[in-house]
């Protein structure tokens, strides 16, 4: 039978040209004979890249110890920092270790197979003790204009607990990010992780989180996207070890023409897992907000309980959120329910405040920010949440009319 050939478009064009020039034949030709997803692709349905994503870098982000990227906004953390997908700097703390190793690529669609052919080394991080200092990996693109891949692994030993903060960040300049992090507990392992996108509004902005949790591993896990105009995060999860706990949430905040998708793919595998879900998306203008949520109880996976809730809050006539929870269960004995709200700010609130003299534009902002509170109150790192909280307030300063 012959494959069917189908039109690449001129950022499709680039991409293929990139591979190429990377050695990455196999790569380049099955990315020719799939091109970017689309919406016939269920997990893209939402994010349709082929039209989203019309241009590309020309070139690829190189390592340049001439850059010198900012100092991290997070006073008293441990810093990894890679610049350019390459590891930058000394590391030096008890019960962590960082090193580089050549990167295995694989891909199950277009743009994960993008970013592991594009990847240089791999940054390994082998946690072996509980750190009581925040573990902060900053990701950063300098430079003009390129497409950076970069993958990230952490391995945390058993009974091990680490709080780590994972932030993106580069230049003012149109960049394509494309971002892997894959996190490993060990049995009884307590990993905290959160991740800040703070790239410039100019830059595509691609991650994929894995996980693997271990037997009574416990897992906290949280995402963000304000400013990027397009960004899309996958984050998977396979419990792989009965007693194991994870929450996961995650935030949309955009406005004006921005996109961005976050996917969640949670796979119980065997008896005696628990996990929750927690996603928002507030969307002003003309931006479009998409949450894909997926639970999978496997047959043998028994006494799972898994409960997931997205929502939404719309501030104009234009925006939109996008919502698909969705549960495939083949066990019997469990408790899974998924749930999904979405509207605009309760009129009533609204008069209530400004009955008491608060004016309108202020009384709408308590009111997104009392919607946003219950995303921050679990993170416990209290320099996380006042970045977080001065991003809500830009972000509203900058609505004339939230």
């Amino acid at each position: 039978m012959n494959q069917q050939i189908i039109k690449l478009s001129g950022a499709e064009e680039q991409l293929k040209a990139l591979l190429l020039a990377q050695g990455k034949d196999e790569a380049a030709t099955q990315f020719a004979a799939n091109g970017l997803p689309t919406r016939r692709i269920e997990a893209y349905h939402y994010t349709d890249l082929k039209t989203l994503l019309r241009d590309v870098p020309s070139a690829l982000a190189q390592a340049n110890d001439g850059n010198k990227a900012a100092r991290s906004e997070f006073a008293g953390t441990a810093r990894v920092e890679i610049v350019n997908g390459e590891l930058a700097g000394d590391f030096d703390l008890e019960g962590v270790s960082v090193a580089t190793s050549a990167n295995a690529a694989s891909g199950d669609d277009s743009v994960v197979l993008i970013s592991e052919a594009l990847v240089g080394d791999t940054v390994e991080i082998k946690v072996s003790g509980e750190l009581d200092q925040v573990l902060h990996i900053d990701r950063i693109i300098d430079g003009d204009a390129a497409i950076n891949a970069d993958k990230v692994t952490v391995e945390v030993a058993d009974g091990c607990k680490v709080t780590l903060l994972e932030t993106f960040n580069g230049s003012d300049a149109a960049h394509l990010g494309l971002a892997t992090t894959e996190i490993s507990l060990g049995e009884g392992a307590q990993v905290v992780h959160l991740q800040l996108d703070g790239n410039s509004n100019e830059t595509r902005h691609f991650a994929n989180n894995r996980y693997s949790l271990a037997a009574d591993s416990l897992l906290r896990t949280f995402v963000q996207h304000t400013e990027t105009p397009l960004s899309r995060t996958v984050v998977t999860a396979d419990f792989n070890g009965g007693g194991a706990h994870a929450d996961f949430a995650g935030l949309n905040l955009l406005a004006g023409k921005q996109h961005a998708d976050i996917t969640l793919n949670v796979n119980h595998l065997v008896p005696n897992t628990t996990s929750t879900e927690m996603f928002k998306n507030v969307v002003h203008d003309g931006a479009k907000a998409v949450f894909q949520g997926k639970i999978v109880v496997a047959k043998d996976a028994q006494k799972t309980d898994a409960q997931m809730m997205s929502q939404g809050l719309i501030l104009s006539e234009r925006g939109e959120v996008l919502v698909k929870p969705e549960l495939e269960i083949f066990a019997d004995d469990v408790i899974c329910a998924h749930g999904a709200t979405c509207g605009e700010l309760d009129e009533n609130s609204l008069f209530y405040l400004m009955s008491r003299g608060i004016p309108r534009k202020e009384a709408k902002a308590m009111l997104i920010r009392a919607f946003l509170a219950e995303m921050f109150e679990p993170i416990e790192v209290e320099a996380v949440v006042k970045q977080l909280e001065a991003r809500v307030d830009s972000w509203l300063d900058d609505r004339e009319e939230a």
